[in-house]
């Protein structure tokens, strides 16, 4: 299995070609993809690229952290797993299951 790596400050240009192209020089780029903000489709300034093996991530990180690109430094470092992920949202509707018990819960309707 690959690498995800985390690619922050990006321009508000570069587009997720753009990043596999940049990061294709070190190895294999089995995805890349910028993250766009929801309402407005623009960049949020920041992305992941897996690599294909740990060597090429690293290789990677070495040769692209600190590179300036359209004026900005990039940051690249390895990419923390997702906290919280699909559980988050089944909580909040157990909450509200649970609210309609209030009436007393003694069978007595």
């Amino acid at each position: 299995m690959g690498k995800k790596l985390y690619v922050g400050n990006l321009g508000q240009n570069i587009g997720k070609n753009d990043l596999e192209q940049m990061f294709t020089a070190y190895g294999t780029v089995i995805s890349a993809q910028v993250i766009n903000d929801r309402e407005t489709g623009q960049s949020k300034g920041f992305g992941f690229a897996e690599m294909g093996t740990d060597q090429e991530a690293q290789a990677a990180i070495t040769a692209l952290s600190g590179k300036s690109m359209d004026g900005r430094s990039l940051m690249v470092n390895e990419a923390r797993p997702q906290e919280g992920g699909r559980g988050g949202g089944g909580r909040g509707g157990g909450g509200g299951g649970g609210g309609g018990r209030r009436g007393g819960g003694s069978g007595r309707y």
